[in-house]
């Protein structure tokens, strides 16, 4: 199924101006790492694509109920040795936050990086996570 922006049949002169900085914005977005989160019963797992950097790249801050994954990479000072005629890989950073839910255990997040992927879990406390309640028959 293909998503598709609504835009009304009646565009005034300003909607049409609009539209011509449709996307000029989203090259921005290569800086920012696509991630994913999935709940599970007994937390959550968060995995952020980041290629091209190490473990040693990232930084992962717990303050509070924020969450905030960054990063950044100097450019190192242009040579003319090595035969280098166009130089494109510069200087990068991002920063994303993503505030927790009340029920993430603080003590117990866990963090993995391997093949530019970065991997958070997250457990639930014992009182937030789902509970079976046997039903007796009287």
């Amino acid at each position: 199924m293909n998503l598709v922006r609504y835009e009304p049949t009646t565009l005034s002169l300003l909607n049409s101006f609009d539209r011509l900085f449709d996307g000029i914005y989203e090259n921005n977005a290569v800086n920012t790492p696509a991630v994913d989160v999935r709940e599970t019963e007994t937390g959550w797992h968060m995995e952020v694509d980041l290629p091209g950097l190490s473990d040693k790249d990232v930084e992962v801050k717990l303050d509070n109920n924020l969450l905030t994954i960054g990063s950044r990479k100097e450019q190192k000072p242009a040579e003319k040795k090595n035969g280098y005629v166009l130089r494109e890989r510069r200087s990068s950073s991002f920063c994303r936050s993503f505030v927790l839910p009340e029920e993430v255990d603080r003590e117990k997040i866990e963090a993995a990086f391997s093949n530019g992927v970065l991997s958070l879990s997250f457990l639930k406390v014992p009182a937030a996570q789902p509970k079976t309640i046997e039903v007796k028959v009287k």
